[in-house]
Order: structure tokens, then sequence, then C-alpha cells
């Protein structure tokens, strides 16, 4: 016969463990993590922009935005509109992105946009001399400063010849013909290869090497006399 009292019984009864209750909490549920985007290619962006994920657009907005600003300024020679025109170039992507060949490279397909918007451009000034008139002398401005050190661990006098150089390169591409000028910007300049450069101007391959050479021969001429 049992010496605990019915009082103990009871007590105990109640505090003991339930036979099948888990002693171990439960692991909490592991976090979703989104898509890594700067991990994604070109044409990734684009196919999940056109799959719903809207975010993408302004990814490759981002991704280009220098570039295209860039490589029209050193084509039209316009900073400000060569900025309007960028702007142009991505609103021609927004509209005509869903037509785009995702077999072939987004980074061609809009250089190839962005030169004929140069193209037409400069065709343009051409009917026009007063607006080209009006483009050079709009950039002599007021507050113009011969010199800018972005980078104080740069000796004046290295960030002075650098910026002689630019001056004298961006000099030297503006005196090229129209034609010579835009395979050299993209070849030189932007990095494009030959192929690329034959899509986005539209010219066969051996234009484009030809074009390509006699630009180099142009600009090697111009730039000399300032090497000397």
């Amino acid at each position: 016969m049992s010496s605990e009292s019915p009082v103990a019984r009871k007590h105990l009864r109640l505090h003991a463990p339930r036979p099948h209750a888990s002693l171990v909490a439960p692991a909490p549920a592991p976090v979703q993590q989104g898509p890594n985007y700067a991990e994604y290619r070109d044409n990734d962006l684009v196919r999940a922009y056109l799959a719903g994920d809207r975010s993408c657009f302004r990814r490759l907005v981002e991704r280009y935005q220098g570039r295209m600003v860039n490589f029209l300024y050193r084509s039209i020679g316009d900073r400000e509109r060569a900025e309007d025109l960028a702007q142009e170039v991505f609103i021609r992507v927004y509209k005509h992105l869903h037509r785009f060949d995702q077999e072939k490279k987004f980074s061609t397909w809009i250089y190839t946009i962005a030169s004929n918007l140069a193209k037409n451009e400069l065709r343009n000034r051409s009917r026009n001399p007063l607006v080209l008139f009006q483009t050079l002398t709009s950039q002599w401005s007021d507050d113009h400063r011969p010199l800018q050190f972005e980078d104080s661990s740069y000796r004046p006098d290295d960030l002075f010849r650098k910026r002689q150089l630019r001056e004298m390169v961006e000099s030297a591409v503006e005196q090229l013909p129209k034609h010579h000028k835009l395979v050299f910007v993209l070849r030189e300049i932007e990095g494009k290869s030959y192929e690329e450069i034959s899509d986005i101007t539209d010219t066969n391959l051996g234009t484009v090497k030809s074009r390509l050479n006699r630009a180099r021969h142009n600009f090697a001429e111009i730039i000399a006399p300032h090497l000397e």
C-alpha cells in the first residue's frame, strides 16, 4: 500500500510532463530572400521584367544610364542634348521591349537605338546650321572652371595633364567625319566588337573595319602635333 497521501498524488498528476508533449521549441521558418539582381545578366532582367517583375526595368536604366549619356555625348558633342536623347532611348526601350529578340544581346539593341537617335540628331543639325552654332556656344558658361580637384590623392599637375589629354582626345574625335566618328567611339571608347558595331550601325563588317581604319588614321594625324 502506497504511503503517499491523496493530496500528494493529485499534485504529482498536475505537474508531471505529458507523455507526448515535445520539450523542444519548433525551429523558426526560414527567411525568404529576394533575387540577387546584381548577378542578373541584361537578358535575365529583360525576361524577369516581361514576366511581371517591374523593378527590373529600373535596374536596366540604372545599368545603362551613364553609358548612354556618355555615348551620345561623344557622338553629338552636347551634354544636355545627350541627356535628353538618353531619356528618349529608355522611352523607346520601354515601349518596344516586348519585341526584343532575347536570343540577341540587349546591349547591342540599346546601342542601336542610341546610335539611330545620334545619327538623326546630326542629320537635323546639318540641315540647320544655326542649331549647331547654338549648341557649340552654349557650352561656354560663365561658371566654367578650368580644373576641378575631385580626388586630392592625385597631384595637381597629374590632374591637369589628364584633363588636357581628355580634352585633346575629345577635340580630335569631334573633327572626324560623321560615319568615322561613330565607329571610332563604339570601338575605341565603348569597347564594342566589330560584330556589335556592324549590328548597331546596320553596316556590313567590311565597311565597319574600313571606316575604323580610316578613323584611326585621321585621329592619329589630328592628335600627332599635340604630342610632339
